[in-house]
């Protein structure tokens, strides 16, 4: 076994398991940036000096913390 499969395997072991596919992974990267394009003017409107990459940021960080299960 090559390194570099062992390290995604490593990964996969501490993610629970769960495999996302490179493309699902993608999409799920577009969807929560374009929430955060969505929601950021409401945020801006109460906190000004929040800059968009570090609300971005916080929005990635929230999403890893507690993913998203499909029904």
């Amino acid at each position: 076994m090559n390194s570099k499969m062992g390290r995604v395997r490593a990964e996969e072991s501490r993610a629970g398991g769960n495999h996302v596919s490179g493309n699902e992974q993608v999409r799920r990267e577009i969807q929560r940036f374009m929430q955060a394009l969505r929601s950021y003017p409401e945020r801006f409107a109460r906190n000004p000096r929040l800059t968009f990459e570090e609300y971005c940021s916080g929005l990635v960080q929230t999403a890893k913390a507690e993913p998203r299960r499909r029904a």
